[in-house]
């Protein structure tokens, strides 16, 4: 439950969603992952790659839609006893439903996500309510990086909190062609792939790169719709002829054929904990430029410069530009980071570990696994 179900095309829980549910599938668990769709009606059901699916309709768009969603899903899923994974918790109160039914659940808390101030006062409250929650109905946590790890500790016993963070899987070739119809060449381009946000310090990354001329491009992915945004508006006003918006791309192997051919990646995060953009481009080989946090340096280790200032970014681009032999080192330290750490494989099979811990003990072999959706 949590995410907005398979093939994953939306972001980093789809994602999870999709590897862990596969390698378990292959392990001989039964996976069932609901999954969101627009519309009225009842549910339907189909199998993808092994995996069965639970599609649930819904008629409200944004948030409304999935809470909604979320609830018509824990209900369906609490007719049953099988171990429900639950990605995120920002609906939590839902899984009151399942819990009180005997049904194990285990959450995936994701990062701090009510101290993000983009929700404002009211949905901030909403989702610190539903983390305690969360926190409370969880049979067993997750947490994506040590340091929500450390967070959770203070609402949760530390024996029901399990760190484990995101995955991805190497990248060692990449065809060009989804290149030419963007207007890029291969090592021609830095990446920027997040969020439009404010707490995705992309106004100073605009504006550090665009401080001189680099003679590469600035390729940035996602929604920059000027017209009604005036974060996105700043954005468009800092950024050089050299900064190209590409809007918003949720193929996979388009984002995987950008991410492999560019000179690197500039990841701007001060929130939260494991971010998959992130591992994503160090899966990729990305010399990577971060923010300077402890989430962050905790991913990328020594496979990254960086930075606080805008100053500090234009520096920090020029130092990478002109320096060849540096990027080579961080591309190979980015690389050994995420095969020491960040596999699928080593991923899901930690996931496996802890779901195994919640069969029926009369039950020798995986076989049953409900995970469950909630946004």
């Amino acid at each position: 439950m949590g995410t907005h179900g398979v093939p994953a095309q939306y972001g980093g829980f789809e994602t999870a969603a999709e590897n862990v549910g596969l390698h378990l599938s292959r392990a001989g668990w039964r996976v069932i992952i609901y999954c969101q769709a627009e519309g009225t009606g009842k549910a339907s059901y189909d199998t993808w790659q092994g995996i069965e699916r639970v599609t649930i309709p819904v008629d409200l768009p944004g948030w409304r839609g999935t809470s909604k969603f979320d609830l018509l899903s824990a209900m369906h899923a609490s007719r049953h006893r099988d171990v429900c994974l639950v990605f995120g918790y920002n609906t939590a109160v839902v899984n009151v439903l399942q819990r009180a039914r005997g049904v194990p659940l285990v959450f995936n808390m994701d990062g701090i996500e009510w101290s993000r101030k983009r929700w404002g006062k009211a949905r901030q409250a909403i989702l610190y309510v539903n983390e305690r929650i969360g926190c409370l109905l969880g049979h067993d946590l997750i947490a994506d990086h040590p340091e929500i790890e450390t967070y959770l500790r203070r609402h949760a016993r530390a024996s029901k909190i399990t760190m484990i963070p995101y995955g991805a899987d190497a990248v060692t070739d990449a065809p060009v062609d989804p290149l030419r119809s963007l207007g890029l060449a291969p090592s021609s381009y830095l990446t920027l792939i997040c969020r439009p946000i404010p707490e995705n310090s992309i106004l100073e990354i605009v504006r550090g790169f665009s401080a001189r001329p680099r003679g590469v491009k600035l390729a940035i992915l996602g929604d920059y719709d000027g017209s009604t945004d005036p974060y996105h508006r700043a954005v468009r006003a800092a950024a050089s002829d050299e900064v190209v918006f590409l809007g918003s791309i949720y193929r996979p192997d388009v984002t995987q054929t950008i991410r492999f051919h560019a000179l690197g990646y500039l990841h701007g995060h001060t929130v939260g904990g494991t971010n998959p953009s992130l591992v994503e481009a160090m899966a990729s080989g990305n010399p990577v430029i971060a923010h300077d946090n402890v989430y962050n340096r905790w991913v990328a280790g020594a496979g990254a410069l960086y930075f606080r200032t805008e100053d500090d970014v234009d520096r920090s681009v020029s130092t990478l530009l002109d320096d060849a032999d540096l990027r080579r080192t961080l591309s190979t330290e980015a690389r050994q980071r995420h095969a020491d750490l960040f596999t699928w494989e080593q991923i899901a099979g930690q996931y496996e570990r802890l779901l195994t811990q919640h069969l029926p003990t009369d039950i020798e072999n995986p076989a049953s696994l409900t995970v469950a959706r909630e946004a």
